[in-house]
C-alpha cells in the first residue's frame, strides 16, 4: 500500500510539467490539445452510438428507456412532497461540497478516495480537478436517487430507470474525456502529443478491424491459439452431432472413479474457460483426482442450427450427452454440472429425467446457474416488453440467430466502468496498445445462439420465472424441479454481476432433495475459476437453507481460499468405487479440443436482412 502511495506521489503534477513548456512549446501543445480533444468527443460519441444500451437510446429507443424516465418524472411531478426531499438531497449535497472543499482548504486531511477511476493524485491535489471530481460525485448520487424517490412505479420501470441511469452517469464521468482526466493529460504533456495521436490511430485500427464500426479491442489476440497454447488438457472428441462435440479428456491417474464427470458450460461462452491455462485449468485438477471428465462444446449457431429450439438443446444437447458419456465410460450413471445458463437447461432436463424415470445422472453440481428468476439483476432489464422487442428485432435481422458479437457487448455494458471506459481511457486517450491476456481472449470469442433459444430463455425463464413455478415445458411435458430428488450442490459468486448471489441462492431452494449450497468471492468467472494452488480468495459454506442468501450467509463458515476442496469432498463419495483407466477411444472423430470450440464469429455468414 505504501509503495503505491509513493509511486503516486513521484508523478509529476500537471503544473510543473506546464512550466517547463516554453511559450512556443506550449501553444503547439494546446493547438493540438484542442484538435484532440474534439476527436476524442467524437469518439465518445462513436462508443455511445454503439451497441450498447445507451446505444440505442439514439437509435429510436427501442429498449423504452425514455418511457421509464417519462414515468419518473411524471410520478415526482404528481407527488411534490417526494420531489421536494430529492431536491433537498441535491442541496445537502452541494453543501456538503462547498463545506468539505472549504475545511480542506483550512488544511483539514482529505476523504481518502475509494474509486478506482479518479486514483491519480491530481484528483486530490489539484482543486480544480477535486471539485469536478467532487461535483460528479454529488450529481450522481441524487441522479441514482431520482427513481427511488418515485412511489408506486412498477417494478420493470424502476428496474428500468435505475440501469440507465446508472449507464449516463458512468458515461458522464470526467475521467472520459481528455480534458479532464489529468491522467491523460499528463500522458499528453510528457509525450508531446503522442500518447493522444496513438490512441486515435488505435480508434481508426479498431472502426477498420471492425468493418466501419467502432468494436474496442481489449487485448492482443494475436499470441493465442486454441489446442496449441490455451484449451491443451488431451483428449479425444468421442461423439459428435450438429448441436455439441462431447470431449473425453485423458486419465492422469493409473485407476480412476467408476463414475464419470459430465460438464454442461454455457453456450454463450465457449467451454475452455474451464481449461485456459495448465496452471489453473479446472478438467486438469479433476483429471488429477481420478474423475473421467467429459465437457460438451456447444456449436455457435449457423444456418444448420439456427431453428433449434430449447427441446433441441435438450434432447440433442443434454440427453444426447449423458449417452454418449455412458456408452464411452462404461458407466451405468455419471454425476453432471452445468455452468450458468448450461445449468439452467441442465435442472430442466433433470426435472424431465425424474418425471420419466429416467436415474442416470446421479447428483448434479451448479455453478452461477439459475433455475429461480426472481432476484436474475440488471439482465432482467432486456426481459421486459421493450427489451424482448429490441432482441427479436436483432434476432430476425441476423436471420433467426442472436449475434454473438451483440452478446458480448451487452455483458461488456453491464459493467462499463471495466470493460467499455477503461479500454477507451487506456488505448484512446493514453495511446497504449492492448496487451496480451488469455482471459480477455476468451472472453471476446463470442458464439452466436439460436433465436428460438434464446427468446425462450428471455420470456419464459427471466421474464414468466417459469422453470421455478413447476410451469416450464419440455419435450412435451410440464417439469416440476420438485421432483429432481438426487443429490445437487449449488455454487454461487458473491460479486456476480451476471448471476447475482441471492438469485442464484434462491437456485438452491427449488429443488426436491438435498441441496448444499457454496458461496465464493470475485464474480461470474473467478469465482468459479479459481485454482486451490493460486491460494486466492475465500468462501463460505454449512449455512443453514433459509430463505434468503444474506440469512444463509449469517449461518455459514468462512474459509480461505478455493471452493474447489469442498466441492470434491462432496462429491468424491458420490463418485463410485476405483477401477483401471483407460484412454479415451479414438472415434476418428479427431483430438480435443476438437473442431467446434476453433469456428469464430468471423468465420459465420448470418444472412442478414
Amino acid at each position: 500500500m505504501s509503495g503505491n502511495k509513493k509511486e503516486k506521489a513521484a508523478l509529476p503534477s500537471l503544473q510543473s510539467l506546464m512550466a517547463e513548456q516554453n511559450p512556443l512549446q506550449m501553444q503547439v501543445l494546446m493547438t493540438t490539445l484542442a484538435l484532440a480533444n474534439t476527436e476524442s468527443q467524437a469518439l465518445i460519441s462513436d462508443v455511445l452510438m454503439g451497441s450498447g444500451p445507451v446505444g440505442t437510446m439514439a437509435q429510436g429507443d427501442p429498449m423504452g428507456a425514455g418511457e421509464a424516465f417519462r414515468a419518473v418524472g411524471m410520478n415526482l411531478a404528481q407527488n411534490p412532497a417526494a420531489l421536494m426531499r430529492a431536491n433537498m438531497e441535491l442541496m445537502r449535497g452541494w453543501m456538503g461540497l462547498w463545506n468539505e472543499m472549504t475545511q480542506e482548504a483550512l488544511g483539514a486531511e482529505p476523504a481518502p478516495e475509494t474509486d478506482k477511476r479518479f486514483s491519480d493524485p491530481e484528483w486530490q491535489t489539484n482543486p480544480g480537478f477535486k471539485f469536478i471530481r467532487k461535483a460528479y460525485e454529488v450529481n450522481t448520487k441524487w441522479l441514482m436517487g431520482l427513481a427511488d424517490h418515485a412511489t408506486d412505479l412498477p417494478e420493470n420501470l424502476h428496474l428500468r430507470t435505475k440501469f440507465f441511469t446508472q449507464q449516463l452517469t458512468d458515461i458522464m464521468s470526467p475521467t472520459n474525456y481528455l480534458g479532464t482526466n489529468p491522467q491523460a493529460l499528463r500522458a499528453f504533456m510528457e509525450s508531446g502529443g503522442e500518447s493522444v495521436l496513438n490512441g486515435i490511430r488505435l480508434a481508426r485500427a479498431d472502426v477498420k478491424k471492425a468493418g466501419g464500426k467502432l468494436h474496442i479491442s481489449q487485448t492482443d489476440e494475436t499470441p493465442f491459439e486454441i489446442g496449441e497454447n490455451i484449451a491443451t488438457a488431451p483428449g479425444k472428441v468421442v461423439f459428435r452431432n450438429d448441436l455439441i462435440e462431447l470431449i473425453q479428456y485423458a486419465p492422469t491417474q493409473e485407476t480412476v472413479y467408476s463414475r464419470p464427470l459430465l460438464i454442461f458450460p454455457p453456450w454463450i461462452n465457449k467451454f475452455y474457460i474451464l481449461d485456459l491455462r495448465e496452471e489453473n485449468s479446472m478438467i486438469r485438477w479433476l483429471v488429477d483426482k481420478g474423475l473421467t471428465v467429459f465437457v460438451v462444446s456447444w456449436r455457435s449457431a449457423d444456418d444448420v442450427t439456427k431453428d433449434y429450439t430449447w427441446d433441441d438443446y435438450s434432447k440433442n444437447g443434454v440427453y444426447a450427452a449423458v449417452e454418449a458419456a455412458l456408452q464411452a465410460s462404461g458407466a451405468k450413471k455419471l454425476n453432471a454440472v452445468g455452468y450458468c445458463i448450461g445449468g439452467t437447461l441442465l435442472s430442466g432436463t433433470l426435472a424431465h429425467m425424474a418425471a420419466n424415470g429416467d436415474d442416470r445422472v446421479n447428483s448434479a453440481t451448479f455453478f452461477a446457474s439459475q433455475s429461480d428468476f426472481e432476484l436474475a439483476g440488471d439482465l432482467r432489464v432486456f426481459t421486459d416488453g421493450p427489451g424482448r422487442s429490441y432482441i427479436d428485432s436483432l434476432i430476425e435481422k441476423s436471420g433467426g440467430v442472436m449475434p454473438g458479437a451483440m452478446m458480448y457487448e451487452t455483458f461488456n455494458w453491464l459493467r462499463p466502468i471495466d470493460l467499455v471506459w477503461r479500454y477507451v481511457i487506456d488505448q484512446y486517450m493514453l495511446g497504449k496498445s492492448p496487451r496480451p491476456f488469455d482471459l480477455l481472449y476468451w472472453n471476446a470469442d463470442q458464439t452466436n445462439i439460436p433465436g428460438k433459444v434464446h427468446q425462450r430463455y428471455l420470456k419464459d425463464c427471466y421474464y414468466d420465472n417459469k422453470l421455478s413455478k413447476g410451469e416450464f415445458e419440455l419435450l412435451g411435458e410440464t417439469v416440476d424441479l420438485k421432483n429432481v430428488t438426487i443429490p445437487v450442490m449449488v455454487q454461487a459468486s458473491r460479486d456476480d454481476h451476471i448471476c447475482p448471489f441471492e438469485s442464484v441462492y434462491r437456485t438452491a431452494t427449488v429443488f426436491g432433495g438435498d441441496t448444499k449450497f457454496v458461496l465464493s468471492s470475485s464474480g461470474h468467472i473467478a469465482g468459479v475459476v479459481n485454482h486451490p494452488d493460486a491460494k486466492k480468495y475465500q468462501h463460505w459454506t454449512g449455512g443453514k437453507i433459509t430463505e434468503t442468501g444474506a440469512e444463509w450467509l449469517e449461518t455459514a463458515q468462512e474459509a480461505p481460499g478455493s471452493w474447489w476442496p469442498y466441492w470434491w469432498d462432496w462429491l468424491k463419495p458420490k463418485s463410485g468405487a476405483k477401477k483401471k483407466a483407460v484412454q479415451p477411444k479414438d472415434m476418428g472423430l479427431g483430438a480435443a479440443p476438437g473442431t467446434y470450440v476453433k469456428v469464430r464469429l468471423q468465420h459465420i455468414k448470418l444472412p442478414l436482412k
